[in-house]
């Protein structure tokens, strides 16, 4: 599995930043975190296959966020898609997509489902035998979601302790993995004994948003979260007044929230060097990095 930054920048795209995107590859698909423009050319940068694309999470709908979700739709229409999509934002999804849809004159042969949600604390809004999807509402002038993904643990087998029943690799072992005792050559293996759990990833994005304490309890205890870095302090009012926090301010929700990694995004055009907002977030969480396009990083 891998997470792949395919756009960094805020509202103004620049030379070396496209609008938002995150891809989150978990092999047999992939799901996409908002889909700005240029997302398309960004897929093929990062020789992503687009046809893995099962779901797109939309924060909110300002166009830096969804700009490029019509020339997706139009590409899978003429790649002959077949397979479901499944689009989750906020409450007015539907309508806007339907419009975007209009506007652009796209028809498409496959289903779209939609998912419009407005939790006020986080909450599980799908789920798989591998992983949930969580979401919350976020503080911010339009309708907004903070989404994470939270990895299913994973049942091992204790390679040390079925080797004492000269038992190693074998189709019987599938049984221990679904929870079952087994009989090996008339010796009896506990499932209890011969397995153990190994915790599952979460990961949590949020962008355009205020640090609230919603923020904090869906971020809690991520390995990663990816969150926004907009403004340096110096800005502290204009990003109050457009509903984004500071480097200073995400720093800070990161430690509240208890994550492993930190990785801040979303960067205003001003900062050519986005260094300084690295600085300023590590301050308040040591553990951060600073995105870029096309940043890939194996969980």
């Amino acid at each position: 599995m891998k997470l792949v930054f395919l756009g960094t920048s805020s509202v103004f795209p620049t030379k070396d930043r496209n609008h938002s995107c995150i891809a989150l590859d978990i092999g047999p698909e992939t799901i996409l975190f908002d889909c700005g423009e240029g997302t398309q050319r960004q897929i093929r940068i990062a020789k992503l296959s687009p046809m893995k694309i099962s779901k797109i999470l939309i924060t909110h709908w300002h166009g830096d966020h969804v700009l490029g979700l019509a020339g997706l739709l139009q590409s899978f229409q003429m790649s002959d898609r077949k397979k479901q999509l499944d689009i989750f934002g906020p409450k007015g999804t539907k309508e806007h997509l339907k419009h975007m849809l209009k506007a652009f004159e796209i028809k498409v042969g496959f289903k779209i489902n939609i998912l419009e949600i407005d939790p006020k604390k986080p909450t599980k809004v799908f789920e798989t035998k591998d992983y949930e999807l969580w979401a919350a509402k976020m503080q911010h002038p339009v309708p907004c979601i903070g989404w994470s993904w939270s990895q299913k643990p994973k049942i091992r087998i204790n390679k040390d302790y079925i080797q004492k029943f000269g038992l190693k690799a074998h189709p019987i072992l599938k049984k221990l993995q679904e929870g079952e005792d087994i009989i090996w050559k008339g010796e009896k293996i506990k499932v209890t004994e011969a397995t153990y759990q190994k915790p599952g990833k979460k990961i949590t994005y949020i962008v355009d948003a205020l640090p609230t304490n919603t923020a904090v309890e869906l971020a809690k205890d991520s390995d990663y979260f990816i969150c926004e870095a907009t403004f340096s302090q110096e800005y502290k009012a204009a990003a109050a007044e457009r509903g984004h926090m500071t480097a200073k301010q995400t720093g800070k929700l990161a430690k509240k929230a208890n994550v492993k990694q930190l990785i801040i995004t979303h960067f205003s055009q001003r900062f050519k060097n986005v260094k300084p907002l690295l600085e300023e977030t590590r301050k308040q969480f040591k553990n951060t990095i600073a995105a870029r396009d096309f940043l890939e990083i194996k969980i």
